[in-house]
């Protein structure tokens, strides 16, 4: 039997923390020993999570920050590193939809909203963690990425971008520090019951989709400090690594 994940002791960084797979990764990483630093836009939800989080013994910070917000990025890393001094988890989770429409229909604003949250704010909260996940002695970084950066389905091409590039500089990070203790993986959770699945298919059945806590449970072990792994995609539905560019 593998031995219970023991974070005690780690700091670690959700995105997207409010609601869905960040909330659930949140509460992962608290549950094993992480004092978790919650970023997200909705207080409500950090609140929400802050009670379940405390209930269970553990310990949160809540930052409330809109990820448009790059200024309050470069806050972030700077206040952790006066708090803290280094960081040992990222979990870059936070994105967004924006529309399923034809290439040629989508407008301007949605594509700019899309690519700001999905790629720049990932891109600058990289750049504002980096150096504090180098100063842990295991930091595990975890990117959020999809299949449709593969599959590039008719309608999605936003989204689809966004998660391609996404996965790029994840890759190109990997590479970056791969002689380091620093691990850097993405993680694709595949189709889960949260309300951005709900707005991209409306029609279907939520039931028939596993919940974010299990897809949570999948992730939260990446962030282990005995992971060997670096540079790969991690299928959270199927609980393994493939390495890049041979996703099924």
């Amino acid at each position: 039997m593998t031995p219970p994940l023991d974070l005690s002791g780690r700091v670690a960084v959700v995105t997207g923390a409010s609601r869905g797979i960040g909330y659930f990764v949140a509460r992962e990483l608290a549950a094993a020993g992480a004092h978790v630093i919650a970023v997200a836009r909705t207080v409500g939800g950090l609140e929400e999570l802050d009670d379940q989080i405390k209930a269970g013994g553990g310990q949160a910070t809540l930052v409330p920050l809109d990820l448009a917000d790059m200024a309050g990025i470069d806050r972030l890393g700077g206040a952790i590193h006066e708090r803290w001094g280094k960081l040992d988890i990222l979990v870059a989770n936070a994105a967004v939809l924006g529309v399923i429409a034809p290439i040629g229909h989508v407008e301007a604003k949605t594509f700019e909203k899309v690519m700001t949250i999905n790629v720049t704010a990932t891109w600058r909260l990289i750049r504002s963690v980096d150096p504090l996940l180098r100063l842990s002695d295991a930091g595990r970084a975890i990117v959020l990425s999809s299949s449709l950066a593969h599959s590039a389905r008719a309608f999605w091409a936003p989204y689809a971008a966004s998660k391609a590039a996404v996965e790029a500089m994840t890759r190109s990070w990997a590479h970056e520090t791969e002689n380091l203790p620093l691990r850097v993986n993405a993680a694709d959770p595949g189709a889960t019951r949260t309300a951005m699945r709900a707005q991209a298919v409306p029609g279907e059945d939520p039931e028939t989709l596993p919940h974010p806590s299990e897809i949570a449970k999948r992730i939260v072990p990446l962030a282990s400090p005995t992971l060997k792994e670096t540079g790969l995609i991690f299928q959270a539905k199927h609980n393994r690594f493939v390495a890049y560019r041979q996703p099924e």
